[in-house]
């Protein structure tokens, strides 16, 4: 049994345990209790039972059981048991109960809590089921607080926004799994090969930075929106988180960029080798650029960029290109992403030239901002670019997708292309023949649809560098382009789910790929394949 299953107690079990904590003869433990459905654990809820646990010794946690819970058909959507294991696995909860009653009157007698915490919105509320707990806590001597970990959360807001793919569209999934052999053995074979991979990353290192708010009223001095800052949360961006998620996916990434000496460019500087990411890094930049983004709950209400060019000049361009020429012994790929801010110029991409394409098996390349040139990206492997980049590049806003990734590719020479589309998932082409020298080199491109794998969006940013990083990678293991497409398409969807730019970890991978049912593999005759059944039991 792991640790943190110990944590779920019966409620007999539990009033044993909070007798022995006060009856102990040493110093009386405050005992905070929190109750919920917790259907889905979102920020909100991290934030919220953080603060009560900072307000006692021992945190309790009671779920309100499956039977009890009224909010439509379909909820809950997170059975019982695995609602409590999932605030059992967190570090600062102390104890889990189900209670299988309608409210918790019953387990706060039992528990006799010296703190409860609610909800802001409990605050004022007239909830009969509320005051009776309310009640109840008061005349056992212990008192109420309310938060909501300031940033509020809906969990019925979340599920009613998650997609789901009707019975048609799971079986054009299949059908493109089967066609391609995209498979859960396939994939867990392709995250293996990628392990020790060495790539090298060459780009910009951007400070992506989250403002989260409160409203509160308009400004006194003029009608304009007034906020009340509540946290700041910096990320990696750009050439940096796809220097982290390949090293989050077990590769070992050398990134090449340029740094400042600002306090921005240290921290940046220890999140990637704490990470797990080599930095050869030339000093150009005076400063990091921010880009900064506030939000009101999980609104983003305007966005600030601080992010100046600045270009290498002709030294730091040899520098760079002798420095690259030198670590491209013994790497397995490389991935160029041109955030449009400096570091990669005409110039450096020319002195790269051909022999360092040919000591590079895989060379990908992709472009952010308005500034980022991804036509300058020549004789690569692999462009990767959203359906709006792409046609901004050509400057064709109605023309045929196809033709106009064909237009790229026939521009760039490139031999393969992923577009992003969105929430309509991607599009892949490929070239009939990646000989150069071919007459099928100038044939109609070969392409494939492949939808969205997302459950929901929290946040798209840092999605575009995901497809990149693990298509790019995919491809250095030796896996085709859908099989590449499909494990980024996956990267994306969990990264999706998060707010801001996160690099999504291959431990993650090996709990989410066994659950898509779309991926058949060795199916016995119970319906459930070999390694997925293995995965699934620890094997």
């Amino acid at each position: 049994m792991s640790d943190y299953h110990r944590k779920i107690l019966s409620v007999d079990r539990l009033k044993r345990v909070v007798s022995d904590l006060r009856g102990s003869g040493a110093t009386p433990r405050t005992v905070v209790q929190c109750h919920g459905c917790f259907d889905i654990v979102h920020p909100g809820h991290i934030r919220y039972l953080e603060f009560a646990r900072s307000q006692g010794d021992v945190l309790v946690v009671s779920i309100t059981g499956d039977a009890a819970i009224d909010k439509g058909a379909q909820r809950p959507y997170i059975p019982e048991e695995l609602r409590a294991e999932n605030l059992a696995a967190l570090e600062f909860v102390d104890y889990v109960v189900i209670d299988p009653s309608a409210t918790a009157c019953a387990l706060l007698r039992a528990v006799r809590p010296d703190v409860y915490v609610k909800g802001h919105e409990y605050a004022t509320s007239d909830d009969p089921r509320f005051l009776a707990e309310r009640e109840v806590v008061e005349s056992g001597g212990g008192r109420v607080l309310f938060s909501s970990g300031q940033v509020v959360f809906s969990s019925s807001r979340l599920a009613e926004g998650m997609s789901r793919a009707d019975d048609l569209g799971l079986e054009r999934l299949r059908a493109v799994c089967r066609r391609h052999d995209i498979t859960l053995g396939s994939l867990m074979g392709l995250l293996d090969r990628v392990e020790g991979k060495r790539i090298l990353v060459l780009g910009d290192v951007v400070v992506e930075r989250y403002v989260l708010c409160d409203t509160t009223n308009i400004a006194s001095e003029s009608p304009m929106m007034s906020l009340d800052e509540l946290d700041e949360k910096d990320h990696l961006g750009g050439a940096a988180i796809v220097a982290a998620q390949l090293a989050a996916l077990g590769a070992e990434p050398v990134l090449v960029t340029s740094l400042g000496d600002d306090q921005l460019s240290a921290w940046a500087m220890r999140e990637l080798t704490d990470g797990g990411v080599q930095v050869q890094a030339v000093r150009q930049r005076p400063e990091l650029a921010v880009k900064t983004r506030f939000l009101v709950d999980e609104h983003k209400l305007f966005k600030v960029n601080r992010a100046c060019i600045y270009p290498l000049d002709s030294v730091g361009e040899r520098g760079v290109a002798d420095l690259l020429a030198a670590e491209a012994t013994g790497a397995d790929a490389a991935v160029i992403y041109d955030c449009g801010l400096g570091m990669i110029t005409p110039g450096l991409l020319r002195r790269l030239g051909t022999p360092f394409r040919h000591r590079v098996p895989v060379i990908a390349g992709g472009s952010a901002g308005p500034q980022g040139n991804l036509a300058a990206l020549r004789d690569f492997d692999l462009l990767c670019c959203s359906e709006r980049r792409l046609r901004v590049a050509v400057n064709d806003f109605g023309g045929g997708l196809s033709a106009l990734a064909y237009q790229m590719l026939q521009q760039t020479q490139a031999i393969q292309m992923l577009v992003t589309l969105g929430k309509r998932g991607l599009v892949t082409f490929d070239r009939h023949s990646h000989d150069r020298g071919s007459q099928a080199w100038n044939a109609r491109l070969c392409s494939e649809h492949l939808p969205s794998l997302a459950d929901g969006v929290v946040d798209r940013l840092g999605c575009g560098e995901s497809i990149l990083t693990v298509a790019a990678l995919s491809l250095a293991g030796g896996a085709t382009l859908m099989q590449s497409a499909y494990l980024a398409a996956v990267v994306a969807a969990l990264q999706i789910g998060v707010l801001g730019p996160q690099a999504v970890r291959r431990e993650r991978l090996h709990r989410w790929l066994p659950r898509r049912v779309e991926l058949g593999d060795d199916v016995d005759t119970g319906g459930r394949s070999a390694a997925r059944q293995a995965l699934l039991s620890g094997a």
